[in-house]
């Protein structure tokens, strides 16, 4: 597995909820509890996305078949236009009209709000719930509002993710969940591969000869007790020349990569899992419980037990 696709996989991307809306100008609605992460897709006709929690929000103009990437945001704004007033707030899976200061609450429909008139823009809504760690190395990737401009691969996923949410058929949901998830990774493939843009220093690394090697056998066997000198074997390179090369593009030595990809995975492991510290210890290549503690506590400045305690007892973690 590609280092991407474990990440998307790791971090639970998936299980999306999905929804298509459809609304006539002047139209405005706002999301209040916004999931990690929200990818909106302008199927037909335009409209503009705010993020609210910006002290100085600059709203973002989509086209038909850009796709907007929202994340690290609490509350978001879409609108036919800039000018255009909150008509709705979305909290909770409630959609609460806003008429003359009064708020009406009702409940969304499955998948389709709007009223579908003629001249309607036409969106398409997923918001995906990331978890953890290894939720936040995917969306390190992403400013809080990343465009996609319409292009014929990004396009041709959008219109098969349209025509199965406009029917309401046997094994619909699992179909949407993997189109969605297709139109996720295109986006983020495109965003990627934009010239100007600023990547993780890991990410640029996947394209990087030996290097992007070394990253996937490293997160296809995060257990396995890697040295230097197996890893520079396995990608054809000497030691010190893979070692130079490694440090020089990713910015650290691989086996500190390596260590903090395994405290990432402990540290969701610990957050979603009963296993005890010893065997998530196992999991993540450490055969010694005591001295995976030590380099936990070392990289997150607290011992597993009180990472997890204080995570379920809703304490911040101190560090």
């Amino acid at each position: 597995m590609d280092v991407l696709s474990d990440l998307l996989h790791r971090a639970r991307a998936r299980n999306a909820q999905i929804r298509r809306l459809i609304q006539r100008p002047p139209w405005s609605m706002t999301f209040a509890d916004a999931p990690s992460l929200t990818v909106v897709a302008t199927l037909g006709g335009h409209a503009s996305v705010r993020l609210d929690d910006d002290p100085q929000p600059t709203p973002v103009r989509l086209a038909a078949g850009d796709i907007a990437l929202v994340s690290s945001t609490n509350r978001y704004t879409i609108a036919d236009a800039l000018g255009t007033p909150p008509q709705l707030v979305i909290r909770g899976g409630k959609k609460h009209v806003i008429d003359s200061g009064t708020a009406a609450r009702q409940n969304l429909g499955p998948r389709t709000y709007g009223d579908g008139l003629p001249g309607a823009t036409t969106l398409l809504r997923g918001a995906y719930e990331l978890r953890g760690d290894v939720g936040e190395r995917l969306l390190d990737m992403l400013p809080p509002l990343a465009v996609v401009p319409a292009g014929p691969r990004t396009r041709a996923a959008l219109d098969l993710l349209a025509a199965e949410v406009a029917h309401d058929e046997p094994g619909q949901d699992a179909v949407l969940n993997r189109l969605l998830d297709l139109v996720l990774v295109l986006a983020l493939r495109a965003w990627c591969a934009r010239p100007q843009g600023q990547l993780p220093s890991w990410y640029q690394a996947l394209a990087t000869p030996y290097v992007g090697d070394a990253l996937r056998l490293m997160h296809e066997a995060p257990a396995h007790r890697w040295t230097v000198a197996e890893l520079a074997a396995h990608v054809g390179q000497s030691r010190a020349t893979f070692a130079a090369r490694f440090t020089r593009v990713v910015g650290e030595p691989p086996l500190t990569y390596l260590t903090g990809w395994r405290m990432a995975l402990a540290a969701d492991l610990l957050r979603d899992t009963e296993e005890t510290v010893a065997a998530v210890a196992r999991v993540v290549g450490y055969v010694d419980a005591f001295a995976f503690s030590v380099a936990f506590k070392r990289a997150r400045g607290v011992s597993p037990s009180n990472w997890r305690r204080q995570l379920r007892s809703g304490w911040p973690v101190r560090s």
